[in-house]
């Protein structure tokens, strides 16, 4: 086979996978927005952003973590509703930003807290083998200091905080929560692992085109 057979047959290959790519990302990319805005829709997440990324600095941010969840967990634990839950977190902000700068005092630490609600942009995320696709949500956001550092997250809505997501596994039953408040193709997203793959995969092909 000569080289213009091969550069011909090569050029083939790539417009036909340029195509299956192009059909690909637009048909899947359109499921997904729909499924993504009805999973943002249904929850709210939460945000501990450390001052910095120094050693210390992450540390008290586990810690600021730890005193405001064993602080808000009774309330939100009670909580049937996203509103409710909203609700229960705006009343509840000035006593979670007190419970926060004790934290940090108690540890030797002077930075100021912020506490609020925000609708911003998140790309792909884990906690524990549930997996949220990039997209706009709702969080509740603690901020330290100036608010530079890596964060630590979870799902205050339904509550997900509150069980232990280290060894990489949901509870069942708080899978439960979170499958009572999306439809079946929702929940099924955000718990096929598969689906995870196809996320950084649409990120990726997305970032390649400059979209």
């Amino acid at each position: 086979m000569n080289i213009k057979k091969k550069l011909g047959i090569l050029l083939i290959v790539i417009i036909a996978v340029s195509g299956l790519v192009g059909y690909y990302r637009v048909s899947y990319a359109g499921n997904l927005e729909a499924v993504t805005e009805g999973i943002s829709e249904s929850i709210i997440r939460f945000h501990v952003r450390a001052n910095s990324d120094s050693q210390e600095d992450q540390e008290v941010k586990l810690k600021v973590k730890e005193a405001v969840v064993d602080y808000i967990r009774p309330a939100l634990s009670e909580s049937d509703s996203l509103s409710e839950s909203r609700a229960i977190l705006e009343a509840e902000s000035d006593n979670i930003r007190n419970v926060a700068i004790k934290t940090l005092r108690d540890n030797g630490f002077m930075e100021d807290v912020s506490v609020y609600f925000e609708k911003s942009y998140f790309p792909v995320k884990s906690y524990g083998d549930v997996t949220f696709p990039a997209g706009y949500y709702e969080a509740f956001r603690v901020d330290i200091g100036d608010a530079e550092g890596k964060n630590w997250w979870c799902v205050l809505y339904p509550p997900l905080c509150f069980v232990d997501a280290v060894y990489g596994v949901v509870p069942e039953n708080s899978k439960e929560k979170l499958a009572g408040v999306l439809t079946d193709e929702e929940y099924k997203t955000v718990t096929d692992r598969g689906c995870k793959v196809r996320f950084k995969y649409l990120t990726f092909i997305n970032e390649l085109l400059g979209l």
